[in-house]
C-alpha cells in the first residue's frame, strides 16, 4: 500500500471502511477490475409484460466508476445489449444476430448519470471499490444507511446504500434515475435489491438481485437475476471479457 492509498482509507469514514472490511475487501487490492457472469429475466420496457430470459457477463473498476454488461436474450433473434460506462461516458447498444444494430443510445449526460448510478448500485458487486474507487464520496446516515457519491455537474449523483440486520447491503436507492435513455428521460424513484450472500474468493457477494422503478409508491420490477462466478481480473482479463482490445 502505497503512502496516497494510506491516506485514502484514513479518510473514508468508520462506517465504511468496516462495511467493505467486513465483505472480505482487501486493504492491499492486488487487481483493478472484477468480473461475474448473471443470469436471469428483464422487461424491454416498463409497459411490457413480457420477461425475456438473458445470460450475461459483467465487469467492474475498482478503481474507478466504470463497468461493462454485456447480455445475450433470447427467443427474440438472438439479441445482445451491452450496457456500460467507460472513460466516464455511458454507452447502451443493442444488436441482433451480434451484428446488426438495433438501437443505440446517443451519449448524453442522461444516459452517463443512469449508468453511473448503476455502478454505485452494484458496489456490493465490487466490495473493494469501497476502499479504493477515490472517485467516491461517502457519508453516513444512520448506523443502517449510508450515502454514496460521484460525478460531477449535470452527471452528479448520489445512491442511499441499506443495510440489513446482517450488517451487509440489502438496498440500493436513487430518487431521480432518468427512466429512459433518449428524452424525454422522465426521472424517477429506483430500487435494487441484493440477497443471498455467498463467499467467492474471499468475498462476500450477493448471488440475488432485482431492481425496478417506483411508480404511485409502489415498485415496479423489470430485472431480476443470479450472480455467479465472481472473481478478480488482471488488467488484461478485464479487456478480454468486455471484448476490447
Amino acid at each position: 500500500m502505497t503512502v496516497h492509498d494510506a491516506g485514502h482509507l484514513k479518510r473514508l469514514p468508520q462506517m465504511v471502511s468496516d462495511l467493505a472490511l467486513r465483505l472480505g475487501a482487501d486493504s492491499d487490492c492486488p487487481f483493478d477490475t472484477v468480473g461475474f457472469s448473471q443470469t436471469g429475466s428483464m422487461r424491454i420496457s416498463l409497459k411490457s409484460r413480457l420477461w425475456l430470459p438473458f445470460t450475461a457477463r459483467q465487469t467492474m473498476s475498482v478503481r474507478s466508476c466504470a463497468f461493462a454488461w454485456n447480455a445475450r436474450f433470447r427467443p427474440l433473434g438472438y439479441m445482445t445489449v451491452t450496457d456500460a460506462l467507460e472513460d466516464g461516458i455511458g454507452r447502451l447498444d443493442v444488436t441482433a444476430l451480434g451484428m446488426i444494430p438495433v438501437a443505440s443510445s446517443k451519449s448524453s449526460a442522461a444516459l452517463t448519470r443512469g449508468e453511473l448510478i448503476r455502478y454505485l448500485a452494484e458496489l456490493p458487486l465490487a466490495p473493494d471499490a469501497m476502499l479504493h474507487n477515490r472517485d467516491l464520496a461517502w457519508r453516513e446516515i444512520d448506523a443502517s444507511t449510508i450515502a454514496v457519491t460521484a460525478g460531477s455537474g449535470d452527471n452528479n449523483c448520489e445512491v442511499i446504500v441499506g443495510l440489513g440486520t446482517d450488517q451487509r447491503i440489502i438496498s440500493a436507492f436513487c430518487a431521480d434515475r432518468a427512466a429512459s435513455a433518449t428524452p424525454p428521460f422522465a426521472p424517477m424513484p429506483w430500487r435494487g435489491a441484493f440477497s443471498d450472500y455467498r463467499q467467492e474468493n474471499g468475498r462476500w457477494i450477493p448471488s440475488a438481485a432485482q431492481v425496478g422503478w417506483v411508480i404511485d409508491g409502489r415498485e415496479d420490477i423489470y430485472w431480476k437475476g443470479m450472480i455467479r462466478d465472481w472473481k478478480p481480473l488482471s488488467t488484461a482479463s478485464a479487456r478480454r471479457s468486455d471484448g476490447r482490445h
